[in-house]
């Protein structure tokens, strides 16, 4: 498989996924959870991962992420 970056980043959503935890005073770990009671199995390392852009997001990934955060996933992918 080969792996893809978009201008040196792994996914388009991090800055987003980021500042939407942030304003909902959540920390990497909590979000973390909330993915794991959503079974989506990831680490809180994975959740920093994503937020530098150093980790692939699949699009279940962005509508698990969206959902827990309160925000589309339209807004995630900076759609909107």
């Amino acid at each position: 498989m080969k792996i893809y970056d978009y201008n040196g980043k792994k996914n388009i959503c991090g800055d987003r996924v980021h500042e939407a935890r942030c304003k909902l005073r959540m920390t990497q770990s909590d979000l973390a959870a909330k993915l794991q009671l959503s079974d989506i199995i990831i680490e809180r390392d994975s959740v920093s991962r994503i937020e530098l852009g150093t980790r692939f997001v699949t699009d279940y990934e962005v509508r698990a992420l969206a959902n827990i955060l309160k925000v589309s996933p339209l807004w995630l992918l900076g759609i909107e």
